[in-house]
């Protein structure tokens, strides 16, 4: 099972306390337990930020790096309380966040109040994820307020910051160690895609199969999954996110399942489509064709300089002039492209930056409102799709309620481009191969 070193955690908070000016400081809180029915609560899972620069996996907590301070390092934490860890398992305490997680100093959420006002009382320049965080602000402005009030040498911040921004960019340019867990969560997540395209069979139902995806993530040690798992058979492939995933399994309709797991935080993201019988008919491997044509000239132009924006563009007009060819948009394809017909049928963006979070933070464009270049180090998906509506009249109806997404991620390096998940079939002859 793989983990992030404590050394690395230790270098994150080096390279944040560089970067922060003299009288800064970075806060972070973690999310808190949520409540899913009565007494009883969802999984939990740590905030992507603080985990990002701490490692610490308890709710409730929060983390305060300060500049110039001999203990710049802070962490406050659920005190210990043996009657509750009987039932909720054992928490790391004051002594477990300095001795196991490297905080110089820390405090139970129950001295928050009286220990964070103290420590931010000479800070000059706060980074807050304000926005991020509705359970923690008022308890944060509310602090802020009693540190302004009164005959003071110093009054608290009197700058606020974005964390997320701050944060974000850190966490846009993946180290060697994150694309470990990166391609371990890919590796993981292709084992799965392909097990599913493997035992699909007509007349099992969506959860079957989307129990087999989950068990095979969390038997490889995998958290769970990054993002809630999707099988879509027929015309339900063609609800982006549709999770019902209540539905029978018919002959000769397609399956389309996104789904990825996360190893450490970190997340893959892949999506594939197979026929339930074993067999492409006619309609759906044009349509699957087209789209594979696509996503594959798309990640051969990944490198260095090209933008996100750009690889959109050309995938919007390579399943522009496929769809006039296949008869489903009419007129030429600058026409279609200039009056937005496509969109009938491809709905979404081709990519979005992929890290701990499936939807990774990171600016699409730089200050000036220009498209980012892509840099070594980026990660990415590339999802290009077509989805013709069952109800859609105007469409032939050889291909209604055909829904169709290929999805890979992928890693900007210095020459060009590394796919993280080539481990699950996608040709036509390779998703067949599997049946046969």
């Amino acid at each position: 099972m793989l983990r992030t070193s404590p050394e690395t955690f230790a270098a994150r908070r080096a390279r944040l306390l560089d970067l922060l000016p003299e009288g800064g400081a970075l806060l972070l809180p973690t999310a808190p337990e949520r409540t899913r029915s009565n007494d009883t609560e969802y999984p939990f899972r740590p905030h992507s930020d603080f985990y990002y620069v701490t490692g610490f996996s308890e709710p409730g907590a929060w983390a305060l790096l300060k500049k110039g301070e001999e203990t710049p390092y802070t962490l406050f934490v659920l005190p210990k309380d043996p009657k509750k860890e009987v039932w909720t398992g054992i928490r790391a305490g004051t002594e477990g966040a300095k001795d196991r997680f490297g905080a110089d100093e820390a405090f139970t959420t129950e001295q928050w109040d009286e220990k964070m006002a103290e420590l931010l009382e000479g800070v000059d320049q706060l980074w807050f994820g304000f926005g991020r965080h509705p359970e923690t602000e008022p308890q944060l402005t509310a602090l802020l307020r009693k540190l302004r009030v009164g005959r003071k040498g110093s009054l608290g911040p009197a700058t606020l910051h974005d964390a997320g921004a701050f944060l974000a960019e850190q966490r846009m340019f993946k180290t060697d160690e994150e694309l470990v867990l990166m391609r371990e969560a890919a590796r993981i997540s292709a084992e799965a895609h392909t097990l599913a395209m493997e035992q699909v069979r007509p007349g099992m139902h969506e959860y079957e199969i989307q129990a087999l995806i989950e068990y095979t993530f969390r038997r490889q040690g995998a958290w769970s999954w990054a993002y809630a798992t999707i099988v879509g058979g027929g015309a339900n492939a063609c609800i982006l996110h549709y999770i019902s995933n209540n539905d029978v399994l018919r002959d000769g309709d397609l399956m389309l399942i996104d789904a990825g797991a996360e190893v450490d935080g970190y997340a893959a993201d892949i999506t594939r489509t197979s026929p339930v019988g074993g067999r492409f008919t006619g309609p759906q491997r044009d349509l699957y064709q087209l789209v594979l044509d696509v996503q594959n000239a798309c990640i051969d132009a990944v490198k260095p300089g090209a933008t996100l924006e750009g690889l959109h563009d050309d995938v919007v007009r390579g399943l522009t002039a496929g769809l006039i060819d296949l008869g489903l948009l009419k007129g030429s394809v600058d026409e279609a492209i200039e009056e937005e017909t496509f969109k009938r049928f491809y709905k979404h963006r081709t990519s979005h930056w992929l890290g701990m979070d499936v939807h990774d933070v990171g600016r699409y464009k730089l200050a000036g409102g220009e498209e980012r270049p892509l840099e070594p180090g980026m990660v990415f998906t590339v999802e290009p799709g077509l989805y013709v509506a069952p109800d859609d009249e105007e469409a032939p109806e050889r291909f209604r309620g055909i829904g169709i997404r290929i999805e890979d991620d992928l890693l900007v390096t210095p020459d060009g481009f590394e796919n993280l998940t080539p481990g699950v079939p996608k040709t036509i002859e390779g998703i067949e191969a599997l049946r046969s």
